[in-house]
């Protein structure tokens, strides 16, 4: 009877302490639940365009359309023939239709021009050799030898850099933004007196895609920056 009296506050003093425990454990609990770290991670890189667009504008100004479509004829020849000499291949260019102006037509038009019709014409290269087509624009200018002159395409058809492969660049990418969200986190609970526990909650990033500047338009500032919330302990 004496042994069972004993067992039974033994197994009594065990549960208390045990309560005592689990108490304690829920105080902490709610105590620290509400001690949060929201932090930033940031990553660039400066990629390369894998792909250009190139759009070789040409004009021809006269009265008569049907020499104007000869003389286009013969415009768009020679720059097909400098493109293929030059190394780009057929499968890369587009010949798009000349467009006709009529300055005749036009609302507010004096009538006193010299000519009556301009004709534009717009053979556009697309290719993932940047650096070749990139050397070809720079010598754009031979054409000038052979009585072609080329235009500039302005707003509606400028020369177009773009970065295909971006996709594999994102996970690499986002790895490096976390990694340096958590160090920023880590240095923050470390001036709390504190230790980083785990990640609450966090963002897929949010990726930008711009020109190095305004004079290299070929090379890509790739950024990301990701939004962590980490939970600090004690």
């Amino acid at each position: 009877m004496k042994e069972n009296k004993m067992i039974g506050a033994a197994l009594i003093a065990l549960g208390i302490v045990c309560l005592g425990w689990f108490i304690k454990a829920g105080i902490d609990d709610f105590a620290n639940k509400d001690r949060k770290v929201n932090v930033k991670g940031l990553a660039e890189q400066e990629v390369a365009a894998d792909k250009v667009t190139w759009p070789i504008v040409s004009k021809e100004l006269g009265n008569d359309l049907p020499s104007l479509y000869d003389r286009i004829g013969v415009t768009q020849g020679k720059i097909k023939a400098f493109l293929l000499r030059s190394g780009i291949k057929e499968s890369e260019m587009t010949i798009n239709a000349p467009a006709v102006l009529d300055m005749q037509a036009r609302e507010y038009s004096d009538n006193n021009k010299p000519y009556r019709y301009i004709v534009t014409s717009v053979i556009t290269v697309t290719s993932q050799d940047v650096d070749k087509v990139r050397g070809i624009i720079a010598r754009q200018g031979d054409l000038l030898k052979e009585g072609v002159a080329i235009v500039d395409g302005g707003y509606e058809n400028p020369v177009k850099y773009e970065l295909v492969s971006f996709k594999e660049l994102k996970p690499k990418m986002m790895q490096e933004a976390i990694e340096n969200a958590e160090k920023t986190a880590q240095q923050f609970a470390e001036n709390s007196h504190s230790k980083l526990d785990k990640i609450v909650s966090a963002d897929q990033g949010q990726f930008s895609i711009d020109n190095r500047d305004d004079n290299t338009p070929f090379i890509k500032k790739v950024r990301v920056v990701t939004t962590v919330t980490y939970s600090l302990k004690d």
